[in-house]
Formats: C-alpha cells, sequence, structure tokens
C-alpha cells in the first residue's frame, strides 16, 4: 500500500475516532457536575436543565476543538447566560462566551471574556472579537452553537449559517479544558445539549499589532490591602527594596492583565445601586504597584495615554501626578469602566536620563489591569 494511502486512510480514521466521542446530555444526566441553584425542570412544554446562579459542567471530560450545541430558553428580562470551555478543573481559568437578555439588540449584547484568576474581564477585552449585537429570544426555544477550533471561536444563535461573534484570538491561553454551561444571574434552561469533539487544528494566535508608543515591560508587586494603605503617597524606598516584584510583558495593545498574575478578589461594592456611596472605601479592594522605567534623551514632557481598571494613581520619580477612577458605575449609573488606552491622559515632567514610572492599581472587579501608550512627542 502506498504511503499517502496510508496516510490518508489514518487521518480519516482519527477524525471517525475523534466523531465517535460525541455525547448527548439530556437534563438529567448523570455526567453533569452541578454547583449552584440548578434543577431539573420544564420550559416551553420541554424538560430542560434549569440554571440560575449555576453552573453545570461535564464530568471526566475535556476539550480542545469541538463544537458545543444546545437549545436555550429564558424568561429572565436581566441575566448573563453561555458556554464555558477549556477551563481548569476549579474554574479559574478557562473561557466563557455569553449572552445578556437586558442588552438584546445592543452593541454588547453578547460577550467574550477570558476566565483568568478566578476573574472575569470583560472590561478588558471589549471591542471586536468580544462583543457584538444579538437578538436575544425570550419565552421561546432557540438554538445557540459554539465552534471551538485551535485558538478562534466562532458564535452561532438561532440561524447556524453565518455566525453573530467570531473570536478570532482566545485569550485565556489554556488549549484544553471541560466545558460546561453557566448562568451568572436571570433562570435559563438548556435542553438537547450535545458536544461534538473534531480533530485539533494548529495553534496559532491572532494578536492585534502592538501600537507605537505601548510600554511593553513592567515590573508588579504582589496584591495589597488598598484601605490598608495611603494611596497617594508613593512607596517608601525601603518598602520598594523588600517587595517581590514580578517582570511582566504587556499584550497587545499595551495591556497588563493582572489578572494573569494576582487572584481576583470578588468584592461586593457598595455604590452599584446607590452612587451616593460612590466614595466610601470598599472593603476588600486590592492593589497592584506596577512599575518601569522610561528614558529621556532631555528634560521634557510627554503623555501618557492610559486605560485602568478600576482606579489608578500616577507616580513619577517618587512624585504622585494624578489620579483616575474607573470604575463600573462610578462616573454615572450607567458608566462601564471599558479599558482603552484613550480613555484617560496624564502628562509627564520627564528628566534627562533614567525616570521611574508607578501606576498603583485598585481593582473592585469586573478585569483588573492597565493599558498605557506614550506620545513621542514632547508638549510644551
Amino acid at each position: 500500500m502506498e504511503k499517502k494511502t496510508i496516510l490518508l486512510l489514518a487521518a480519516q480514521f482519527a477524525c471517525a475516532a475523534s466523531l465517535a466521542q460525541a455525547i448527548a446530555l439530556p437534563p438529567d444526566s448523570p455526567r453533569w457536575q452541578l454547583e449552584g441553584n440548578a434543577k431539573v425542570a420544564e420550559a416551553g412544554g420541554r424538560p430542560c436543565l434549569m440554571l440560575n446562579g449555576a453552573a453545570a459542567a461535564v464530568k471526566d471530560f475535556e476539550l480542545r476543538d469541538g463544537v458545543i450545541e444546545a437549545d436555550v430558553h429564558t424568561s429572565a428580562r436581566r441575566g448573563f447566560f453561555g458556554f464555558q470551555f477549556r477551563m481548569d478543573t476549579k474554574g479559574d481559568n478557562g473561557e466563557w462566551v455569553y449572552l445578556r437578555q437586558h442588552k438584546s439588540g445592543l452593541p454588547d449584547a453578547m460577550q467574550y471574556t477570558p476566565v483568568l484568576g478566578s476573574g472575569l474581564n470583560w472590561q478588558l477585552y471589549s471591542g471586536p472579537g468580544f462583543i457584538g449585537p444579538v437578538d436575544i429570544p425570550l419565552d421561546t426555544w432557540f438554538r445557540m452553537r459554539l465552534e471551538v477550533s485551535g485558538a478562534q471561536a466562532r458564535l452561532f444563535v438561532k440561524e447556524m449559517d453565518k455566525p453573530v461573534l467570531v473570536m478570532p484570538d482566545l485569550k485565556s491561553g489554556r488549549e484544553r479544558g471541560e466545558v460546561g454551561l453557566a448562568v451568572l444571574t436571570g433562570a435559563t434552561c438548556f435542553a438537547n445539549v450535545e458536544i461534538r469533539p473534531t480533530p485539533d487544528t494548529p495553534w496559532q494566535r491572532r494578536l492585534p499589532p502592538m501600537p507605537p508608543g505601548a510600554i511593553e515591560r513592567w515590573e508588579i508587586s504582589p496584591s495589597l490591602d488598598a484601605l490598608a494603605r495611603d494611596l497617594d503617597q508613593p512607596l517608601a524606598r525601603p518598602e520598594a527594596a523588600r517587595m517581590q516584584w514580578q517582570a511582566v510583558q504587556a499584550e497587545p495593545p499595551g495591556l497588563v492583565a493582572l489578572y494573569r498574575y494576582r487572584a481576583a478578589p470578588h468584592l461586593p461594592v457598595s455604590f452599584a445601586n446607590d452612587a451616593s456611596k460612590r466614595l466610601e472605601p470598599q472593603k476588600g479592594m486590592q492593589v497592584v504597584y506596577a512599575r518601569t522605567t522610561i528614558d529621556a534623551q532631555r528634560a521634557e514632557v510627554r503623555r501618557l495615554d492610559i486605560g485602568y481598571s478600576d482606579d489608578v494613581r500616577v507616580f513619577l520619580n517618587g512624585r504622585i501626578l494624578w489620579r483616575g477612577r474607573s470604575a463600573q458605575y462610578f462616573r454615572d449609573p450607567g458608566f462601564l469602566g471599558i479599558v482603552d488606552a484613550e480613555n484617560d491622559a496624564v502628562y509627564l515632567p520627564l528628566r534627562k536620563g533614567r525616570n521611574e514610572l508607578v501606576l498603583a492599581v485598585s481593582e473592585l472587579g469586573g478585569g483588573w489591569g492597565f493599558v498605557t501608550r506614550l506620545d513621542p512627542a514632547a508638549h510644551p
């Protein structure tokens, strides 16, 4: 038998073996690992698995590439529901794509976010490839399908011939993991769930370009209790010398996602439903210091464009220059705190030679991180 024929038969056998692993999961399947408010119920005349503040993972199963499908029914006017995939066993790291009923038809009706350090990162990862509009039916059954292939994924809702969200670069970095259904809030039912593994495709990242001026190299401190410190004061040199600093590399477009390195704090925010409390100290808030150096050939003023979540102090050469607050709900009741380098700017009075730039970045929720871009031009 010719070598070419043998290779073709081997590929066909591998494909058939992979497809043979396809599994169907009825609502009462013993393969579901249920967490939170999950139960077998009925909706729209069909038995289903109802989740509300709950998750349902598939026991003893991991997926690299494949297709996840389910019929979905929800009557909740507000909620967050969708597919989790490539999750680790603790649920601390992986991928999640979900729909928001209360955002139906709006530009952010659906969201893809990596789960990093047990935290969601929707404030850091937004725009094309992360959010998109879709009409979310209520009180009726509709189909959802997720196709995962290498470092990319595609989501289909209602119509299976065209994806509503294309995810060109999955951000967690995990190539394999658990699969599950998840509902943060808003009772949602799932039925006719099926998972079909597919042959692995080459792993190819499709990162956006790194823009000019992005600051790529940083060192970050341990996570600290923000309320135990005077954040308007620079780090004292003896304390900075004692700290164990970790070198990190910003990812395009200059973003440092701190949940990659530090655990999410998961604290309730007192001003979420009462704007009058937005200046109150938030118990459990954490802070990380990030430092880098800027070499200037002469004394000059340069603009630093900056986006951050959720609160930042900017220090240059041991002196505070600026404070910014960008937490969800903080600036107005509908404010989301989406991070972009063009959110804010501070002008840095650089001296000739080496300058130390330090950011004190505090976190409440929704993604912990910052993105910076240094204008190459001097300013008066």
